[in-house]
């Protein structure tokens, strides 16, 4: 499985953007994908999360200014973040797992990207 972030950049506070990642691979064993995100000296946490059949989970920070999305046909991965804060600075990593990912459960067989930077700066 291949894992490939894209939309990452610097933004105002309040603005938006949009995070991409083209999957590619055997992703038969894959029961949910999503996104993650680590700040200088944090540990990873889930932002967004979705499963093969649309269900969603979101980090309670979110607070419904982020959406994910899926696009198989594209092979495409999703997030669509508003309203964006200082906070929501860090780098934001593409997820493939089979499991526990989707709670927040980072699981040694998951499949990760580089990651992309997001940078929420005035």
């Amino acid at each position: 499985v291949h894992l490939e972030e894209s939309g990452g950049g610097l933004v105002q506070p309040g603005g938006s953007l949009r995070l991409s990642c083209v999957f590619s691979g055997s992703m038969g064993s894959i029961w949910a994908m999503g996104w993650y995100r680590q700040a200088p000296g944090m540990e990873r946490v889930l932002v967004a999360a979705i499963t093969d059949n649309g269900n969603t989970n979101y980090g309670d920070f979110v607070k419904g200014r982020f959406a994910i999305s899926r696009d198989d046909a594209q092979h495409t991965l999703f997030l669509q973040m508003n309203n964006l804060q200082p906070e929501d600075t860090a780098v934001y990593f593409c997820n493939a797992g089979n499991g526990g990912s989707y709670y927040g459960h980072i699981g040694e067989n998951d499949y990760w990207g580089q990651g992309t930077q997001v940078t929420v700066s005035s």
